[in-house]
């Protein structure tokens, strides 16, 4: 399974997020949620997901032909070859799923064309959901759809290769000292202490650690080129340039995860999907995961999700949010994490998750401290920007890669 959230979008997907806003100038997207005929009979949802794999597409179909046959609606849940592009031509041709998965990195873009139903307050007991999922999936205000579930990032450690370097216990990190020294007496031994992704998406979690992040909480003003920031990024420049963590280009992997289970770095920062990354591709790799060392200002990880959309065009959106309300139970969370290996968006399953998958923790630990993506619409060409300056960041400057983003941000919010 590719993790989803190393998923580049394609450039596809990007010119159907442009169609999308292009013909919201001209389809009344904006008004368009009160002035859609709905019908009350039995509905027959389109349901369109992005999946990872037959194990998810069979879940969701299992759990939707449930629903139908209780409510008395039939349900037809059709995985995505590209969720992007497909979404986003359904959504500009009137013609939109009533249902799909929305990823937190395009919500924005989908929310500011007024192409969702902000139906978030309509889903019973949302104070349930995770407090860095709720704002994640917040737009001007409103809280639009509810978070299907979500991933965080963490430590993960090979034990046999710890051991090999001669460390201990003692020696996993908690704070960014501790992760420097470690990495050293790593590296005296001839190994590669940290392989590291070369994105926002990892190197970001750094930068929260240290009390800064790339955007202020309203999603309004870019905050990149702050004295946090440029501390952050100063000390992740410190560990390439002196061998203590490497990207996984220069340990000829496509991802850190590769690397990781290849034996060629002893840690690595991933989220849980490395877990079946790792059982399917390197199944005799032993690790352990841990919390990420922290910051300055403390304890910090990214946060990624999906959450249930519903279309402003849906003729079914009655029927589509008590779906909604349906696939985020607790218990049919639990059902979905037992058969494809999410963790739950509603604390009050929280126990039981970690009661069946102990090892997995540290990282459902890590919602209550995780900062969700960039939530702004129009992002996409100045967050390449960005990777492309996070990607030479061994020999770039760390103030120019920051007031750089400062500056696109602003011209593509048009401030």
């Amino acid at each position: 399974m590719a993790p989803r959230p190393l998923a580049r979008v394609a450039v596809a997907g990007l010119a159907a997020v442009a169609l999308l806003a292009s013909a919201a100038c001209g389809s009344g997207f904006d008004d368009n949620s009160e002035g859609t005929a709905q019908s009350s009979g039995p509905a027959n949802l389109q349901i369109l997901i992005g999946s990872s794999g037959d194990a998810e597409t069979k879940a969701v179909q299992d759990a939707a032909a449930k629903w139908a046959s209780a409510s008395g609606n039939t349900a037809t849940v059709t995985p995505a070859q590209d969720l992007t592009q497909q979404l986003g031509q359904g959504l500009a041709g009137g013609t939109p799923p009533d249902v799909f998965y929305v990823d937190a990195a395009q919500f924005a873009d989908y929310a500011s064309v007024g192409a969702l139903e902000p139906y978030g307050d309509k889903i019973s007991n949302t104070g349930d959901f995770y407090e860095s999922l709720r704002t994640t999936f917040t737009y001007d205000g409103k809280f639009y759809c509810a978070p299907k579930d979500f991933s965080t990032l963490a430590l993960e450690i090979n034990t046999d290769l710890w051991a090999k370097a001669g460390l201990t216990d003692a020696d996993v990190p908690t704070t960014w000292d501790q992760l420097t020294a470690t990495a050293q007496k790593i590296k005296a031994k001839g190994q590669v202490p940290l392989a590291l992704g070369d994105t926002r998406d990892r190197v970001g979690a750094f930068m929260v650690q240290n009390g800064g992040w790339l955007m202020s909480e309203d999603g309004k003003q870019p905050t990149a080129d702050t004295p946090e920031n440029l501390a952050a990024l100063q000390y992740v420049k410190d560990l390439l340039t002196k061998g203590l963590a490497q990207y996984p280009k220069q340990l000829d992997a496509g991802w850190s995860g590769e690397a990781f289970g290849r034996g060629k770095a002893v840690m690595t920062i991933e989220g849980n999907w490395i877990k079946g990354a790792l059982q399917n591709d390197f199944p005799n790799v032993k690790y352990k995961v841990v919390p990420l060392p922290a910051g300055a200002k403390g304890q910090g990880t990214l946060s990624f999700t999906q959450c249930w959309g519903i279309a402003a065009k849906s003729k079914y959106k009655e029927q589509a949010i008590k779906f909604v309300e349906a696939m985020t139970s607790g218990e049919q969370q639990m059902a979905f994490a037992q058969a494809f290996g999410v963790m739950p968006s509603r604390q009050s399953v929280r126990d039981q998750y970690v009661s069946a998958f102990p090892a997995d923790k540290p990282f459902i630990d890590g919602a209550e401290y995780a900062q969700g993506p960039v939530n702004a619409p129009k992002m996409d060409s100045v967050l390449r920007d960005l990777e492309a300056g996070l990607q030479g960041l061994a020999t770039g400057d760390p103030k120019t890669i920051l007031a750089n983003f400062d500056k696109n941000a602003k011209a593509a919010l048009g401030g």
